[in-house]
């Protein structure tokens, strides 16, 4: 995944490939995808056609002028190819970077689903749903598949670009591995949950190639206006040459000689008019949308999803990983009788110096602030580390004879227990009080001493309740849903600034939510990985999976985080109203620009005939033929000034939907009728300088 991201809106790995596309998208199989630049396109042909006819010294206007007009359409043609293109490009780079994770690989397949038994090797692609492997240290995963047994370190960098490994192991939610990974340590067994050509990567590499990218309902009526707009404007450019040539006519009789209106400035009126801006970035929009996605490591299984993320106005959030920090934080201390507090936190701290995780860092700073223990020199003290393991679920330190463990306290009470002595009530009674409030117990002891106990406690994260804020603003409801209790969530949504909170909550609670939010017309979203969350991850309209899930998950969500992280989520909404929002600006700029045009073409197109119509040319045009060529190249460049905007969105600004609206039509509205005034003039000015008209 590093090597998309490396890439540039302009990257030269994609500009070329981009450039030789644009003229492969010139056959009219491809062209009528798009109504809009179809008629640019047959508008295109005729010109060509017309230039021809010049030359042989029938044309209804000078060749250089109808050849100028064909180039220009063309051109407009070719670069609205050319966005399209680039934006698939950027999406079949990224499938290029997931097809490199495909290799060959021998796997281990299991006689029987246990550890220990004989294993024949096999070929990769020759297993099947169903089948059992091996997995040990050094070994890649050769399919998606569930752990059945075992704990193991993975490395799942070729899939996240994340370089920290993952556990996984089984009877858990974290009991689902990928295709391509890298087993570090210990070992696994595995059932394989996929067939060749249905894993994990293989969906991502179909869904990141957009050639074949479904319209999402939003662009489909989008589509629809732009044909309605552009058969009005085609209509009423047909009716003009009848409209001219009677007023030519009328002229003749009464002695007065002018020329009718020619096709080519007929042309050239009709794509200056139609929406030819919004039709020829529509498509890049939409795959540079699905792109972002990509770019923020989530795997969107459509357009229609993207789309939907704009949209949402519930998020359903996880509170542990995606609220709080999801490793919790050592917040007190509990003596067990005949223990003083700091004893309990010097002990602990000692047992927690070679811990690197964030609890452990979390305990020897907690110590340090509340007795002002300071790490000692474990050289002097011969000190020998235990690490912790998925086995034991404990850690700690031998100090000579010294032995320092901490641990979960059911696995500590067993410790205690094995080594012949007592486990006192009242720690019982901590340790229960303490799990019953929804944080996690550590107990501690010395040479088989139970210290206490050393509370982890939910810490919600720094600046997501300004960010539940900002969501507030925009119209959206947050609900966390967490398995505590009423008591330990409403402190914790208070906290954090959610609107509401489900607690204690089942697969049927998340399920029967999202029901009656989706009954009131809402549009709900929310996260999940386990198999317990797949039947509300089936019913959300936007429902991202983690990675690190099970299958059942991933296959009922409609994107897949890679990074497997809940407040993803967040990101996800934002890119998906930036699309919208994108969508949105550049129609109202496309639509707004076409003013200035009737101000440059008809009073060109039509003085000879109507001379009243003078008045309309409050540019100063230098000529005729400067002013129509003038809207033609302006309506061209704007399409390639436009692309890298297309391509990496308007900026998202967390407001209200009227707010929106009004700065849109300030920014894209006045800007889309002010900028051709300008752009018209200059190019005309430019053209009458260096005499090409």
């Amino acid at each position: 995944m590093s090597q998309q991201q490396s890439l540039t809106l302009f990257d030269s790995a994609l500009l070329g490939p981009a450039a030789v596309e644009a003229f492969k998208k010139l056959s009219p199989r491809q062209q009528w995808r798009s109504p809009v630049m179809f008629v640019v396109y047959v508008g295109s042909i005729i010109t060509s056609l017309l230039w021809l006819d010049a030359l042989r010294g029938h044309g209804e206007a000078s060749p250089g002028f109808i050849l100028s007009v064909a180039l220009w359409l063309w051109f407009t043609v070719l670069f609205a190819n050319f966005a399209e293109a680039l934006a698939e490009g950027r999406s079949k780079a990224q499938a290029a970077s997931l097809r490199a994770l495909k290799q060959q690989v021998m796997a281990k397949k299991l006689h029987e689903p246990k550890h220990g038994t004989t294993w024949l090797p096999v070929a990769a692609p020759e297993l099947r749903k169903g089948m059992f492997v091996l997995v040990e240290a050094g070994d890649v995963i050769p399919a998606d598949a569930d752990v059945v047994e075992g704990v193991a370190s993975v490395d799942e960098s070729a899939i996240t670009g994340e370089s920290a490994p993952v556990i996984r192991e089984s009877g858990g939610d974290f009991s689902s591995v990928t295709g391509g990974t890298r087993v570090l340590s210990d070992w696994l067994v595995l059932r394989i949950a996929v067939n060749p050509g249905e894993a994990f990567i293989d969906r991502m590499i179909a869904m990141v190639e957009n050639a074949k990218r479904q319209k999402t309902p939003n662009e489909i009526a989008l589509t629809i206006l732009l044909v309605a707009l552009t058969i009005v404007f085609l209509i009423v450019t047909v009716t003009l040459l009848p409209f001219s040539l009677y007023a030519v006519a009328a002229a003749k009789l009464a002695g007065m000689t002018t020329a009718p209106v020619t096709i080519t400035v007929l042309i050239a009126l009709l794509v200056c008019l139609i929406p030819t801006t919004i039709g020829g970035l529509l498509s890049a929009i939409g795959v540079a949308g699905m792109s972002r996605m990509m770019q923020a490591n989530v795997i969107a299984t459509s357009g229609r999803a993207v789309e939907a993320a704009g949209d949402v106005d519930v998020l359903l959030l996880d509170k542990t990983g995606t609220i709080t920090l999801g490793n919790r934080q050592a917040s007190t201390f509990f003596p067990a009788p005949g223990v003083t507090e700091q004893q309990l936190a010097d002990a602990a701290q000692l047992a927690s110096l070679a811990d690197e995780t964030p609890e452990g860092r979390s305990i020897v700073i907690l110590a340090k602030q509340r007795f002002n223990i300071r790490q000692r020199e474990m050289e002097s003290l011969q000190a020998v580390f235990v690490l912790f393991t998925a086995q034991t679920r404990m850690s700690g330190v031998d100090l000579g004879q010294r032995v320092l463990r901490k641990g979960a306290a059911d696995a500590m009470k067993r410790y205690v227990s094995e080594l012949g002595q007592s486990y006192p009530a009242d720690v019982a009674r901590t340790v229960e009080d303490i799990s019953r409030r929804g944080s996690t117990p550590l107990v501690v002891t010395d040479d088989g001493r139970v210290m206490g106990v050393v509370e982890l406690k939910d810490i919600v994260k720094g600046g997501i309740k300004e960010r539940f804020a900002e969501l507030r603003r925009m119209g959206i409801k947050t609900v966390m849903i967490t398995g505590d209790n009423r008591l330990t969530a409403a402190a914790i949504a208070a906290e954090a600034g959610v609107d509401d909170f489900l607690a204690e909550a089942t697969p049927e609670d998340k399920l029967k939510l999202i029901r009656s939010y989706q009954g009131e017309g809402r549009l709900v979203a929310m996260t999940g990985d386990g198999t317990n969350d797949a039947p509300a991850l089936a019913q959300a309209d936007v429902a991202v999976a983690m990675n690190s899930g099970t299958q059942a998950a991933k296959e009922a969500g409609n994107m897949v985080d890679l990074d497997s992280n809940p407040t993803k989520l967040l990101e996800i909404v934002e890119i998906g109203k930036q699309m919208l929002m994108t969508r949105g600006s550049l129609t109202t700029f496309s639509i707004a620009n076409d003013i200035a045009k009737y101000f440059a073409i008809i009073p060109a197109a039509f003085v000879g005939t109507y001379p009243q119509l003078k008045a309309l040319d409050i540019m100063q045009l230098s000529s005729p033929s400067s002013a129509i060529l003038s809207a033609v190249i302006f309506n061209a460049l704007i399409i390639v000034v436009l692309i890298p905007l297309a391509l990496k969105g308007v900026q998202y600004r967390p407001i209200g939907a009227a707010a929106l609206l009004r700065r849109n039509l300030l920014v894209y509205g006045l800007g889309g009728i002010a900028l051709p005034f300008i752009g018209i003039k200059l190019i005309d000015v430019l053209l009458a300088a260096l005499n090409l008209v």
